[in-house]
C-alpha cells in the first residue's frame, strides 16, 4: 500500500510495527489539532454516481502564512494510508520526528494538513449509513475531493509539499500527474507506481473475498460485525504488514508470536467495520499511474522498504521508474531489525534525512 498505516496507533515506539486498524485515535496532547470539515456538495464520482454532499474532515497544526498576494504558502498536507486517518500522523514515532521546532516539518513554519479521506476516519464512509449503497470511489475520487478539500474549503492554492504513506504514495503519484503545478515538492513513501496486480492484488483480493463469504455478512446488511471474515482479512493485513527481523527480535519465542498474533488480530476485528473495509481496499482497483509519470515534474524523493511485503525489493519498478522522471530521487530503506516492514513507512527516523533534502532542493 500500499496500505497498512493505522496499526502504528496501537503500538508504543518499541514495538514492532503492523497492519492499521482504522478506528480514531485521540491526538496525543503534545500535538493538539485544530479540526474541521468541509462539505463537497453533489460531486460526482468516477462511477457516474452522485452524492449530495461528500464530508471531508481534516486536522490541522501550526498556522497559515500568507504571503504578499495574500495567499497561503506554508501549507503542507500528509496522506494516509488504507484504513487510516490523519491522526495516525499524531503518534510520537512520526509527530516527534518531525513537527518540533527546528525539525523538517516545524509547525512554527508549516501550517500541516492531516486530511481524513472519504471512506475513512471522520469522512463520508459506508458505515455512515449507505452500507453497500455508498459510491463506489476510488483513488482519482479521493485525489479530487481532496484537491477540493483544499481550494474550496481552505482557500489553498499551492502545496508547499505532498507527503503519502502507502495508499496516500499512491496518492502522491495521482497528485503530480494531475496537478503537476500544485505541490512544490512531494514525497511519496511505500507503494509503485503501477497498477496493482500480482500478489499485491491478490493477498487484497483474498482479504475482500474473506469478509464476503462470512454468512453474517448478508451482502453488507449485517446486525452485527461478521467476526469470521473480519478475522480473515485481519489475519491477511498483519501478514502482509509484517517486519521478519524485527518480529524475530520483539519475538523470539513459539509462545510470544502466537500470544502476540493473537492479542494484535484481536484488536483489529473490535477497530473494524467490514464495509468500510471493502471500501478500502476494492479503491485502489483503478490505480496505474505508469503510462502517465512523465507528467510528474515536481521535485520527488521516494522512499521503499527493503523489507516491505506489499512492495517487494526486487521489482525493478523503481529503476524503469527514475529514467522517465528525472527530477525523482529513489532510496530503498535497508532491511534491519529497526525497520518495520510496510510500516516503516511512518518511521520517521528511518527517512528524516531524505525529507531534509527534499525541502532543501524544492525551494528551502
Amino acid at each position: 500500500m500500499t496500505f497498512l498505516t493505522l496499526v502504528l496507533l496501537a503500538m508504543q515506539p518499541a514495538t514492532p510495527a503492523m497492519p492499521p486498524a482504522p478506528a480514531p485515535v485521540a491526538a496525543p496532547a503534545k500535538w493538539a489539532t485544530k479540526e474541521g470539515d468541509v462539505t463537497i456538495r453533489d460531486f460526482k464520482f468516477r462511477s457516474g454516481e452522485i452524492m449530495p454532499a461528500v464530508r471531508m474532515h481534516y486536522s490541522t497544526l501550526g498556522t497559515p502564512h500568507r504571503n504578499a498576494q495574500g495567499e497561503i504558502d506554508n501549507a503542507v498536507m500528509v496522506l494516509h494510508g488504507t484504513g487510516g486517518s490523519g491522526k495516525q500522523f499524531l503518534q510520537p514515532q512520526f509527530a516527534d520526528e518531525l513537527y518540533g521546532p527546528g525539525q523538517p516539518l516545524d509547525i512554527k513554519r508549516y501550517y500541516i494538513i492531516l486530511p481524513d479521506n472519504v471512506g475513512h476516519g471522520a469522512s463520508s464512509k459506508p458505515s455512515d449509513g449507505l452500507r453497500m449503497k455508498f459510491p463506489q470511489y476510488d483513488y482519482d475520487d479521493m485525489v479530487e475531493l481532496q484537491h477540493r478539500m483544499l481550494t474550496e474549503g481552505l482557500g489553498i492554492k499551492k502545496l508547499r509539499l505532498i507527503m503519502g504513506t502507502s495508499m496516500g504514495c499512491m496518492h502522491g503519484f495521482i497528485w503530480g500527474e494531475t496537478y503537476p503545478d500544485f505541490a512544490q515538492a512531494l514525497m511519496p513513501i511505500a507503494c509503485q507506481p503501477v497498477e496493482i496486480a500480482g500478489q499485491n492484488r491478490m493477498w487484497r483480493q483474498l482479504l475482500i473475498d474473506g469478509i464476503k463469504a462470512d454468512p453474517a455478512w448478508m451482502g453488507g446488511e449485517y446486525k452485527s460485525q461478521p467476526v469470521l471474515g473480519l478475522r480473515t482479512a485481519a489475519s491477511l493485513s498483519m501478514i502482509a504488514g509484517g517486519a521478519p527481523l524485527n518480529l524475530q527480535k520483539n519475538y523470539p519465542t513459539r509462545d510470544a508470536a502466537g500470544a502476540y498474533a493473537r492479542e494484535r488480530v484481536e484488536r483489529d476485528i473490535a477497530s473494524r467495520d467490514a464495509n468500510d473495509m471493502i471500501y478500502q481496499f476494492e479503491s485502489s482497483r483503478t490505480y496505474n499511474p505508469w503510462p502517465g509519470l512523465e507528467k510528474i515534474t515536481a521535485p520527488m524523493t521516494w522512499i521503499n522498504s527493503a523489507d516491505d511485503f506489499i512492495n517487494p525489493r526486487n521489482l525493478d519498478f523503481p529503476q524503469q521508474a527514475l529514467k522517465r522522471m528525472p527530477n525523482t530521487r529513489f532510496r530503498l530503506i535497508a532491511e534491519s531489525d529497526e525497520t518495520r516492514g510496510h510500516g516503516t513507512h511512518t518511521w520517521a527516523v528511518q527517512w528524516k534525512a531524505d525529507l531534509i533534502d527534499l525541502i532543501a532542493r524544492s525551494g528551502g
